[in-house]
């Protein structure tokens, strides 16, 4: 996921973090994503919301992130399979 907003002049795309518009077609180099490892859910919070730079900016989002952790937490332990909501 990269953040995005519409330059209202232009009504471009432009990619936040670095200014410029975002290609529509063709190839565009950008960061690998950062992965985030634990034991368990609570682990993988404490890196996300705790850490230097917290890459969640919204309350929902960051609700969300951590049911959908405690819920695939549940399945590994359980042996059960783990799909995303």
């Amino acid at each position: 996921h990269h953040p995005c907003t519409v330059d209202e002049k232009t009504g471009l795309v432009v990619d936040t973090e670095s200014g410029k518009a975002v290609a529509a077609r063709g190839n565009i180099a950008r960061a690998g994503p950062t992965v985030y490892t634990g034991r368990t859910a609570k682990e993988v919070c404490v890196k996300l919301f705790e850490g230097e730079s917290c890459p969640v900016t919204q309350f929902n989002h960051a609700a969300y992130l951590g049911r959908e952790l405690t819920r695939a937490e549940e399945c590994m332990r359980e042996g059960a399979m783990y799909v995303q909501d």
